[in-house]
Parts: structure tokens; C-alpha cells; sequence
């Protein structure tokens, strides 16, 4: 750097000539490096998945997301769902994940430019009674040119990164959802498992009712009596049971939507579904369609391509890089000021690294490895639930329909034996056996209806078409909710 005179306003001239050369040198990059608002210059809101919403596609005003009905509106699938999409910290902690990933590309993309950084200084020297003041200010340019490959695989493995936590958002999406079904149905079955107590209590009632008139005329014995309140008395304790049992399903519930369990909750009735053909196809076929939707192999797959990236990262790190550096510089020490600019080109040539880089690709290699062993895996586990939750769809198909003549039968064997007994031709056993076979039929009713709703969610679940089709298909047309 030469020593002159000059003025420090001729500093500034110099200064301005060069940021206006950096300008023009960020002008003519790409137009995605330099789109977009300053707070998101590479525009990573729109690679960033959504948030976690029930998209219905319903009208306008016809469906509020993301908020509770108000007090005292029955709850519906619908709501229960969306809710739980919502307001589920497991939801909200993946889709962090994914704008975090997201941001990773932005940082990756961010290597491909220069930066430039500014210096001022002020130090008092002091020395054999003297002493001076130094002022010194700087602009520098630097910027890497070449680096054969390093920065195009890191985005390349950030990008791959951003793929699979966007496809771990929608496999969670996916299980929060199927979760909120389950606890949706168990509350349904408990309901109805408390209706069914009532029917049995107040068909135990009547047969106490008949013992005890059978009892005051003379053809009824102390023990038919005696037998009918016992299963009356069982009977109401049966309902107390499935009425706490209910209430805690509730609660449950409630947690899942993100509500506290104590939050007073009614549900709507489920309209009677029977059961379809939606999934009664190959299984091959099912296995196939599962491996090419379901979000853990595309999250798997993603994880394989940033592995194998970081390979080519790991190889690019041991060769040599280019870098361009240039910028103004000022400095005045008592007085005498001195100005210069400099430019210059530097080449980095590892030569030795302790055989660092020759173990990192090893490393990267092996974790390469890992992730193709892994996206097999998921493979496999992939047809294997599909296999299960087929094989339970058609067993809970099947139960469905036995259970309907099973019902169907129970409630003539207790209509005949209890007018058997009140016509004086039966004994109250025969009753009491009626209404608990019954009962039973009943409750096999009720889980098999259960069953079947929660295999069919499982079964889309894991073949990776669980969405709002298969909600509208049980609740039938969203309801219009005021704002």
C-alpha cells in the first residue's frame, strides 16, 4: 500500500465505485439467488411445506380450520380430526423440522455468493513518550470461484434433506390423523356401549317386573325372583362401568384435539356406513400402490440421494478451491494517511489433511450403506402392513355382517323366551340366558362396527391415501359453523 496525502473524500469516491461494481456483480446472477423480500432473498417460504391443516375443499364459510365450535356443538369426525391436525404438538414439532430444513437450503445457497465485510479500527500507540492515534477502515470482497463441486453437493444434500422431512411431516400428518380417528371411534363405541347397557338394564328390569308379578299370583317361585334382581343389580352395575368408561374415552378425546380432559364434549351421531369395496382389490396391487405413496419411503429415498450426496461433498472437500478477494483500504496514523485498493486471486491445494478427507468418504460411504439398508427395510415393513391391515379389513367385513344376524337373532330368542315366562310356559332362566346372549350381541355389534371403521382408516393409513375423502365418506357434507 502506498502512503499519500490525500484526501479522505477521495476514499469515499473509490468506495462508492466499488459496492457499485458489486451491485452490477449481483444483478447479473440468477434471478432465483436474487428474488424475493429481503427477509427470504432465495424464496425458501415456497419449498417450505404447508402447516398441517384438513383441507375439505368445502364452500366458502361452510368450514372454520384450526378452530373449536362453540359451546355446546356436537363434535363431529371432522372437527375431531382437524383439531387434532392443529393443535397436536407431534404436528407442529415435524413441520418446525421442515421450515428448519428449509432454511438449511437457504444457508446452502447462500455459499454461491460473496461476501463483504466492512472494517473500522481506532488504536492509541504509545511508545518512548510518545503517542499516536491509528484509524483504519477497510471494504473486502471475497468470494470462492471454484471449489470443484463442494457447494453444489452440500445443496444438493440440503435440498434432499428438505424432500425427507417433508415427506416425515406427512407420514406424521398421516399417523396424527389416523390417531384422532382411533380415539374418535373408541368415544363412539362407548357411547353406544352405554345405550346398549341401558337396553339391557331396562330388559332386566322388565323381567324382575315379571318375576315379581309371577311371584304375587302363586306360579312364581322366590328363587326366579331372587335370580332376576341378581341380573338387574348386574345389569345396572354393567351400565355404571360403561359410563365410566365413556367418560374417560372422552378425555382422552379431548387430549388429542389439544383440549384439556376435563373439556365438556358432545358427539355427533355416526351415520350408518356399511360396509364398501374400496379396497377390495389384489393385494399385489395394494403393495404397489403402498411402496409408491406412503411418505416413509419417499422419506427414505430422499435420505439415500443426500447420503449419496454427501459422498461427492466429502470427495470435493479434499481438492483445491479458487477464491477472488478485492477491496478498498484507508489508514491514518498522526496524521498521515495513506489509501490503497487491492485485488487478487488465491488458490487452497491440500496437501496433507492427517487422512481426514480418506475417512470422511469412507464414513460418507458407509452412511450411504445405512440408508439403502434402510429404504429396504421400509420396504418391507410397508407390504407387511399392508398385508395386515388388508387381511383385519376383511376379517372386520366379514364379523360385521355375522354380527348383524347374530343381533338380529339374540333380540327374538329374548322377546320369545321373556313371553315365554310371562305366559307362565317358561322358567326365568331361559330369560335371563335371552338377555345376556343379548347383551353380548350387542357389544360384538357395536366392536365389530368399531373394528371395521378403524381398519379401514388403517388400511388407507398404510397404503397412503388417509385423507379428507375417506372423513366426508363417514360424516357425509361438512356443516356451516359461524365465524
Amino acid at each position: 500500500m502506498t502512503i499519500t496525502t490525500s484526501r479522505p473524500g477521495s476514499l469515499l469516491a473509490r468506495a462508492a465505485r466499488f459496492l457499485t461494481a458489486i451491485v452490477i456483480v449481483l444483478a447479473a446472477l440468477p434471478d432465483q439467488l436474487s428474488a424475493g423480500e429481503v427477509s427470504d432473498p432465495f424464496a425458501t417460504d415456497a419449498i417450505t411445506p404447508p402447516r398441517p391443516v384438513l383441507d375439505l375443499s368445502a364452500p366458502q364459510n361452510a368450514y372454520l380450520p384450526c378452530q373449536a365450535p362453540p359451546d355446546g356443538t356436537p363434535y363431529g369426525v371432522l372437527e375431531v380430526v382437524d383439531l387434532a391436525l392443529c393443535k397436536n404438538p407431534t404436528t407442529r414439532e415435524v413441520w418446525a423440522i421442515a421450515r428448519l430444513q428449509a432454511a438449511q437450503v437457504g444457508v446452502a445457497q447462500s455459499d454461491f455468493l460473496p461476501a463483504l465485510d466492512g472494517r473500522l479500527a481506532v488504536n492509541r500507540l504509545r511508545g518512548d513518550a510518545r503517542s499516536a492515534t491509528q484509524r483504519s477502515a477497510s471494504l473486502t470482497l471475497s468470494w470462492l470461484l471454484i471449489d470443484f463441486g463442494a457447494r453444489s453437493a452440500k445443496l444438493e444434500v440440503a435440498r434432499q434433506l428438505l424432500s425427507a422431512a417433508a415427506a416425515t411431516l406427512d407420514a406424521t400428518v398421516q399417523s396424527v390423523f389416523l390417531g384422532a380417528l382411533q380415539s374418535y371411534f373408541n368415544a363412539q363405541a362407548a357411547r353406544a356401549a352405554v345405550s346398549a347397557a341401558l337396553e339391557s338394564e331396562k330388559a332386566s328390569r322388565e323381567s324382575l317386573t315379571a318375576a315379581e308379578v309371577r311371584y304375587r299370583v302363586g306360579s312364581g317361585t322366590p328363587a326366579d325372583r331372587l335370580q332376576a334382581q341378581t341380573a338387574w343389580s348386574q345389569a345396572t352395575l354393567n351400565r355404571i362401568r360403561s359410563e365410566g368408561v365413556l367418560r374417560n374415552m372422552l378425555g382422552r378425546l379431548a387430549k388429542v384435539m389439544g383440549l384439556d380432559a376435563d373439556h365438556p364434549l358432545r358427539l355427533d351421531d355416526i351415520p350408518t356406513t356399511t360396509p364398501d369395496s374400496g379396497f377390495d382389490r389384489d393385494i399385489t396391487a395394494l403393495i404397489a400402490e403402498a411402496r409408491r405413496r406412503r411418505p416413509e419411503m419417499k422419506a427414505a429415498e430422499a435420505e439415500l440421494k443426500a447420503a449419496q450426496s454427501g459422498i461427492d461433498y466429502a470427495r470435493a472437500s479434499g481438492r483445491p478451491t479458487i477464491s477472488l478477494s478485492a477491496g478498498p483500504q484507508w489508514e491514518n496514523l498522526d496524521g498521515l494517511s495513506g489509501q490503497g485498493n487491492a485485488i487478487g486471486l488465491s488458490v487452497q491445494l491440500p496437501i496433507f489433511s492427517g487422512f481426514n478427507t480418506t475417512y470422511q468418504i469412507r464414513a460418507a460411504e458407509a452412511r450411504s450403506e445405512v440408508q439403502a439398508a434402510r429404504l429396504e427395510n421400509t420396504r418391507q415393513e410397508v407390504a407387511l402392513e399392508v398385508w395386515e391391515n388388508f387381511q383385519s379389513l376383511n376379517t372386520a367385513t366379514q364379523t360385521i355382517r355375522t354380527s348383524a344376524d347374530l343381533l338380529s337373532s339374540a333380540e327374538q330368542s329374548e322377546r320369545v323366551a321373556l313371553g315365554r315366562y310371562k305366559a307362565g310356559v317358561g322358567n326365568i332362566l331361559d330369560v335371563l340366558n335371552a338377555q345376556s346372549a343379548l347383551a353380548a350381541a350387542r357389544l360384538q355389534r357395536i366392536q365389530a362396527m368399531l373394528d371395521w371403521q378403524v381398519s379401514r382408516a388403517a388400511l388407507a393409513r398404510s397404503i397412503g391415501v388417509l385423507d379428507s375423502s375417506l372423513l366426508l365418506a363417514v360424516a357425509g357434507e361438512p356443516k356451516a359453523r359461524k365465524p
